[in-house]
């Protein structure tokens, strides 16, 4: 099964997890060993069960985020961001930015 790791922020919900990635809250409640779903909180990581699903279009960088990880995380590389965007600064991203991970 193929994984992406994701650190949850303030505000999130499983709920809202699941949708963003494709996935049941069952199915990240089950991987994670949650016995509580609805409680999960800012700073806690969480492995996405993502199976042979697309990679999202389109990722909010959060903080703490780099490309190289955003890019280990859905099993693409630097290079592969960076054509798909239109940075003035590959080094420079930012909390709250998207950026392009597929077409």
């Amino acid at each position: 099964m193929t994984t992406v790791s994701y650190t949850v922020e303030p505000g999130d919900t499983l709920w809202g997890i699941a949708q963003f990635f494709g996935v049941t809250v069952n199915d990240i409640a089950r991987y994670n060993g949650l016995a509580f779903p609805d409680r999960i909180y800012p700073g806690q990581r969480l492995r996405i069960p993502i199976g042979n699903r697309n990679v999202p279009q389109w990722y909010a960088v959060r903080p703490g985020d780099t490309l190289h990880t955003i890019a280990a995380n859905y099993g693409i590389t630097v290079n592969e961001i960076i054509e798909k965007n239109n940075f003035d600064d590959p080094n420079t991203i930012y909390s709250g930015m998207f950026i392009k991970l597929r077409d």
